[in-house]
């Protein structure tokens, strides 16, 4: 077992010191966190190393943000669920202080006895840099035998169950709810364009498109960061060129930025254009127009993947299993933001 001993001595730091790392104490210089981190990572402090994470009754839940409501939502559901089974929740927000590397040696430290990712890094980080370095990790993690469950990680790239909605069906329903109100001309204001959601999406768009013999005319999708502001900048793109009657959005937020963007401009909201989003957060029925948007079940992905961790972590069941995807499918949620083209 290594002890904080150990990792101060490799540190070349006090076992005090340790231990504030550990507790997230301010008052430790940036390099001197970062050298205890880096070794805690190659000496996991668990009670029998990361091969084998001991019993403690606490699982890692680590989320790309909280500024968007639907990872609280997911967060509550989570935590709400691993209660009902006896285990206690340790939340990261990996987009704050820490990174996600950052905060797994920090749960592995903090003995877990496994971890819940959801949208993990991997499904949004570009293929170019940090995705095959995140696909590499999560593979280590695994021959170290952490027991771990991706919530919308993006398919089965690497080993690990992944409990996901079905984004393409979602980009599906959408359009094909602006296409039974009679729009023709329908964009897309999508997240970045090398995120896993984003290109599913779009791939369901344009599936829906080339159904109704509509030709999916790529000028027509914006590709923005995620969020409110975001969502306003992709949106004005497309109403910049040949102004389509109709949009989907990746996100809710994202379709808060479209409709403050076409109420700036002076547009009637649906009557010059439509909006749907997706998640189905709770301010989506309270924004004005309420929001017509692309539900995720958000109980039951939570129930299946704490359910499919606890699996893991059930001492008769063999150390490794494989990794496999469940889908669930989204719901169309119609309100008040959605109408038949006036023109």
């Amino acid at each position: 077992m290594t002890g904080l001993a150990d990792i101060a001595a490799a540190a070349g730091v006090s076992v005090s010191t340790v231990s504030r790392v550990l507790n997230r104490r301010a008052g430790i210089k940036d390099e001197t966190r970062q050298r205890v981190l880096d070794v805690l990572a190659r000496m996991p402090h668990t009670a029998r190393g990361a091969a084998a994470i001991r019993r403690t009754g606490v699982i890692g839940l680590l989320v790309p943000e909280l500024v968007n409501p639907v990872f609280p939502a997911f967060a509550e559901a989570l935590e709400a669920r691993a209660a009902r089974a006896g285990y206690g929740v340790l939340l990261c927000n990996t987009r704050a202080a820490l990174t996600e590397e950052e905060h797994v040696r920090m749960l592995l430290a903090r003995g877990v006895e496994g971890m819940l990712f959801v949208s993990p890094e991997s499904s949004h980080a570009a293929a170019t840099d940090h995705r095959p370095r995140a696909h590499r990790r999560y593979r280590s993690l695994l021959d170290d035998g952490v027991r771990m469950v991706f919530v919308n990680g993006g398919g089965p790239t690497v080993d690990v169950p992944d409990i996901a909605v079905d984004e393409r069906l979602a980009g599906y329903l959408a359009t094909r709810h602006l296409l039974d109100l009679g729009h023709r001309r329908i964009g897309f204001v999508s997240g970045p364009a090398h995120a896993v959601p984003s290109r599913l999406k779009r791939a369901g768009w344009a599936a829906a498109l080339e159904e109704a013999a509509v030709d999916p005319d790529p000028e027509l999708v914006a590709h923005a960061d995620f969020g409110a502001a975001g969502g306003a900048r992709a949106c004005a793109a497309l109403l910049d060129g040949p102004a389509p009657t109709g949009v989907l959005c990746s996100s809710d937020v994202m379709a808060f930025g479209a409709l403050r963007e076409a109420r700036r401009r002076g547009l009637r909201l649906p009557d010059d254009l439509s909006v749907v989003g997706f998640d189905d957060v709770p301010l989506a029925d309270c924004c004005a127009p309420s929001l017509t948007t692309i539900a995720q079940p958000i109980e039951e992905m939570a129930d299946a993947a704490v359910a499919e961790l606890l699996d893991r972590l059930t001492p008769e069941l063999p150390d490794r299993l494989g990794g496999r995807t469940r889908m669930f499918r989204p719901r169309l949620v119609t309100r008040e933001s959605t109408a038949p083209p006036t023109s």
